[in-house]
Formats: C-alpha cells, sequence, structure tokens
C-alpha cells in the first residue's frame, strides 16, 4: 500500500536525519515508528508498563491472602493508634 503525507519540510527534514542516524530510508524508518505505536496510540512501553503494574497487583494481593491483624484487633484500632501520635 502507498501512502501519501504532505508534511511540512522541517518535519521531514527532522525524520530524515533521525532514519540516517539510524542508518534507514525515511520510509523504514516511519514505518518502525508506527508499528512500535499501539493500535489505540500508546507506545508498546506504555503497555509494558501497564503489564507490569498488573502483575505487581495481583502479587501484592496473593501476598495479602491470609494475613489477618488478629482476633480483636481492627483496621479502626490501628487507625486510632496513629492519631495518638
Amino acid at each position: 500500500m502507498t501512502v501519501q503525507l504532505d508534511w511540512p519540510p522541517d518535519v521531514v527534514d527532522r525524520l530524515t536525519a533521525e532514519a540516517q542516524q539510524k542508518g534507514l530510508s525515511l520510509d523504514a524508518y516511519v514505518l518502525e515508528v508506527l508499528q512500535k505505536s499501539g493500535a489505540n496510540g500508546t507506545s508498546v512501553d506504555d503497555a509494558e508498563k501497564r503489564r507490569q503494574r498488573e502483575e505487581a497487583v495481583a502479587s501484592i494481593r496473593e501476598l495479602r491472602k491470609g494475613n489477618i491483624l488478629g482476633p480483636d484487633l481492627t483496621t479502626r484500632d490501628l487507625i486510632e493508634e496513629g492519631r495518638r501520635f
């Protein structure tokens, strides 16, 4: 498929320079940049960070299972204890 874009010359010059720094043609560089972005506009790195956060949350929730304050200690008691100081 062929796509024609009408960009300002300064943008084209900047992209061409970036492509040359990476040793790519302008077409290959623009394609690489577009492929790195997700379908919804978020980058692949953002998707990876989101996945890592979800894994961390799942891990924390798993570690919390079975941990209790004690038979006669409540969260409210801890809050009140913290207010004393």
